[in-house]
């Protein structure tokens, strides 16, 4: 049996819209709750976010039989992050702070087997008791995985913005992320990814993109920022994050409840 199908690659690759949402929340009921509301993906935060490997394990194994397909962000670009994160069954993974064609190069060999067709690969060969090969019952895992690994590295620093074009090519990175966040503070903006220097960066860099023919991606926490980005040419679009719709719904619901006690 081969390596499962990564739907939400095959959908990016299409050239299809996929909206999702942010899970810092580490808590596998959320992740639960998140995989079945109609996303058409979730990401576990392992980089902003307290997620522990056995927290993503939890949450993985939760979301599965959900809608959404499962991704995670890894803390930093290291190679042992990428495999342990490819071990317990994702698929697709976003990398930050990817800031030259050599980082780039790394993570992507990081995220295959040796053997792979497009370079050096360099994951290690320890799958046959990971949840990533159905604990050995995908046969045919080792073959057929580096087919189904989507890489989305973030760009977000004036370093990748200079080097966005080998960035880009480099073959094993499928798509690129952009951070506006790190990438105005960079910049000189921080908490402000709206300056139009900033935003004239964020343009380049998805001209850049686009030439290649990689996917885009991005995040909002305001949903309603989502027609404009897609006009822009992203595809991968967080729409919001699970702790910022608790906390304002549980603000919102305190506000409601102490108002009525004031009557």
């Amino acid at each position: 049996m081969s390596a499962p199908e990564n739907k939400l690659k095959k959908q990016l690759l299409e050239g299809r819209v996929q909206c999702g949402l942010w899970m810092g929340g580490g808590n596998a009921t959320l992740a639960e709750i998140s995989a079945r509301a109609g996303f058409d993906w979730c990401l576990i935060d392992g980089e902003h976010n307290p997620n522990s490997d056995a927290m993503a394990f939890a949450q993985l194994q939760a979301m599965d039989g959900g809608g959404a397909s499962p991704v995670m962000r890894v803390a930093s670009a290291e190679d042992w992050l990428v495999k342990r994160a490819l071990d317990i069954g994702v698929q697709t993974l976003v990398v930050p702070m990817i800031h030259t064609a050599a980082d780039a190069v790394r993570v992507a060999a990081a995220c295959r087997y040796p053997g792979w067709a497009q370079g050096q690969g360099s994951r290690g060969m320890g799958a046959y008791q990971a949840r990533a090969s159905g604990y050995g019952g995908h046969a045919d895992y080792v073959a057929t995985a580096n087919d189904e690994i989507f890489l989305f590295v973030q760009a977000e620093s004036r370093s990748a913005l200079e080097n966005i074009d080998a960035i880009a090519a480099t073959p094993g990175v499928d798509g690129v992320f952009i951070g506006p966040a790190d990438l105005s503070a960079d910049m000189g903006y921080p908490g402000n990814p709206g300056a139009p220097e900033v935003q004239e960066a964020i343009a380049h860099i998805c001209a850049r993109v686009q030439a290649a023919g990689k996917p885009l991606g991005t995040v909002t926490f305001d949903v309603n920022d989502t027609p404009g980005l897609i006009s822009q040419g992203f595809q991968f679009i967080g729409t919001g994050g699970d702790l910022a719709l608790f906390a304002a719904a549980s603000r919102g619901l305190a506000a409601k409840a102490n108002a009525y006690k004031e009557k």
